[in-house]
């Protein structure tokens, strides 16, 4: 055809980047162009319940796949959407947001349409959205349209931050040039300044070569921006002992057993732990999780008395650092950002670290030559068994869960328990780690997980996605579990029972009726929303899960489960109960 509609192109540019599901929910402004998502094959619409978890399932999708698309109409729809839009933005996390906007007539004579505020204006919500968003386009002209669309794709691949797209309702069915597709959209980053990087090459590499304790440490914007493998690479060459932050959580590989293999092999982790010692690969220099006075006191004592870090995208909020405790005792610190490097006090803007990285490996290993290889914190890869009737506890839990897990997995942590406890366990290799620790809205991982299950669905069926999420935070998002349902994906849905909203009980209010919640049957659930092929689970012992995590057909991904893990009311990991003690200090003085 020579002649597509600009509704249809945008589909087409969005399959042409991998993006094969739509989120979000119809309205009457969006309908013409919820339409042209049929006419691209291999296309999908998710059909959320509301639209504020479709803005989480989208985050899901986008940490999975480094982007999505979220469609909403007119101000009802995008407003109910914003919280999960503010959400990728502090995250770093590349959503499109896509509004169904009234027709260009409507606005030019300010009629008085609903959806609207009753003032004629139609930029106030565009507006709103320009504070939680990397860029924003409101399109007003056919024959610019497409190349706004590009932009708007290429913004939000290349910088990981939402980007707005207000589309007027008569627009998606004109027609635009088809052969506009032909030219794949550009993706590549801008250059960095080549002075600016030969002093950060230069600095590093003397760095580098005078260090005797040096660490790499590595938090999410690596993974973000598409840094993993130039981190492995920068780790197997040195091999400097590398850590994560929480949120860098599953950004390195960590050499954990892969659970797959456990009864095949029962020598298996013998095996693994010989790997790690001995090993040059990257997760065989994995020392474990780095979060400041909360860290394990191996790691903490190894990470501060390094005399050279090397940090790799960095988001130092307050739960990702124990409430900003990060305690060097060296001066040599190197910052690799997404737009910038920091070394000690000089700063270099437009040195992204993608490629200052590239350009740093081939010099890293001569750089490295004398280095005395350190022998990494030993880190449990499984805990010591205990008697089957012992009830199950949030310390016991996290780290048994490690030999359950597979090379492949998504793991997904809800704000609160799940988030802290996930720290204490040890993935496989080419495990995704997905939380909110920054923003950290609670019931975002609802939603999360259908974004990613639908994203890994489209990579690999037999890939696992895997949740563990408060009986708390379940209860303000639970809806998407029947799109789950509606979709046919096979999620495992952890929830974790201990009768309220403890985080928030060891941070103030023990006994407060505010942390209570109304207890469910959240067994109910699955049947509720109609599955036809699922499995339901209620444990308390150690007993009843570690029979669970030792059958072979709980562990194949052929139906969506639910298991409900019965904890005590106040039961959390050691981490957590020091950071809300941290945070309750902070709160009681500030």
């Amino acid at each position: 055809m020579s002649e597509i509609t600009l509704g249809k192109y945008l589909f087409e540019r969005l399959h042409q980047m991998e993006v094969y599901t739509i989120f979000g929910l119809p309205g009457d402004f969006n309908l013409s162009l919820l339409d042209k998502i049929y006419e691209v094959p291999g296309m999908r619409w998710a059909g959320n319940a509301n639209e504020l978890n479709a803005a989480y399932a989208a985050d899901g999708y986008a940490r999975v796949k480094r982007l999505s698309c979220l469609v909403t109409t007119f101000g009802v729809g995008e407003l109910s959407a914003l919280n999960g839009i503010a959400g990728s933005f502090a995250e770093h996390i590349g959503v499109l947001h896509v509004v169904g906007v009234p027709s260009i007539s409507s606005q030019e004579k300010n009629l008085l349409l609903h959806h609207t505020l009753g003032n004629g204006d139609f930029t106030v919500y565009h507006r709103m959205s320009q504070q939680i968003s990397g860029t924003t386009a409101f399109i007003s002209d056919i024959h610019s349209a497409p190349a706004e669309i590009d932009r708007c794709i290429r913004e939000c691949y290349i910088t990981q931050r939402p980007v707005y797209l207000g589309l007027p309702a008569n627009l998606v069915d004109l027609n635009v040039p088809a052969s506009l597709l032909d030219t794949p959209i550009n993706l590549a980053l801008k250059a960095n300044p080549a002075e600016a990087q030969e002093e950060v090459l230069d600095l590093t590499v003397k760095m580098i070569k005078d260090a005797k304790n040096p660490i790499i440490l590595v938090d999410a914007c690596a993974g973000r921006h598409d840094c993993k493998n130039e981190v492995k690479e920068l780790v197997e060459i040195t091999q400097f002992p590398v850590f994560t932050t929480p949120m860098g959580k599953g950004t390195v590989d960590e050499g954990g057993v892969d659970g797959s293999l456990l009864a095949d092999d029962p020598d298996l982790i013998k095996k693994v732990a010989a790997k790690l010692k001995t090993g040059k690969n990257a997760s065989s220099r994995f020392g474990g999780v780095y979060v400041g006075t909360l860290s394990d006191p191996a790691v903490k004592e190894f990470v501060e008395n390094a005399d050279l870090v090397i940090s790799v995208g960095a988001l130092l909020s307050d739960f990702n650092t124990g409430s900003f405790s990060y305690s060097y005792r060296t001066k040599n610190i190197i910052e690799f950002h997404s737009d910038h490097t920091k070394i000690r006090q000089a700063t270099f803007p437009g040195v992204q670290m993608k490629e200052a990285l590239q350009a740093l490996i081939p010099l890293a290993k001569d750089a490295a030559s004398n280095y005395v290889v350190q022998e990494v914190p030993k880190i449990k890869l499984v805990n010591t068994p205990a008697v089957k009737d012992t009830p199950i506890t949030q310390e016991w839990l996290w780290t048994r869960v490690s030999s359950w897990f597979r090379e492949g997995d998504i793991v997904i942590s809800e704000t609160g328990t799940s988030a802290f406890g996930i720290v204490q366990s040890r993935f496989p290799d080419n495990t995704l780690g997905i939380s909110q620790v920054l923003y950290g809205s609670i019931g975002f991982t609802t939603g999360a997980t259908l974004g990613a299950v639908m994203a890994a669905q489209e990579i690999d069926p037999n890939k696992r996605v895997i949740l563990f999420i408060g009986d708390g935070s379940l209860q303000l998002t639970v809806q998407e579990i029947s799109t789950m349902v509606r979709n046919g994906v096979k999620p495992y849905l952890f929830v974790l029972n201990n009768n309220g909203y403890t985080i928030e009980r060891l941070i103030h209010g023990v006994n407060a009726g505010y942390n209570d919640i109304q207890p469910w049957d959240n067994l109910a659930l699955l049947p509720l929303f109609n599955a036809r092929e699922y499995q339901t689970e209620r444990v308390s012992t150690v007993g009843e899960i570690e029979d669970l995590f030792n059958s072979k057909q709980f562990s194949t991904p052929d139906k969506i489960r639910m298991v409900e893990v019965m904890l005590p009311r106040m039961d959390a990991p050691n981490n957590l109960v020091r950071q809300a003690e941290i945070t309750a200090a902070i709160n009681a003085t500030q």
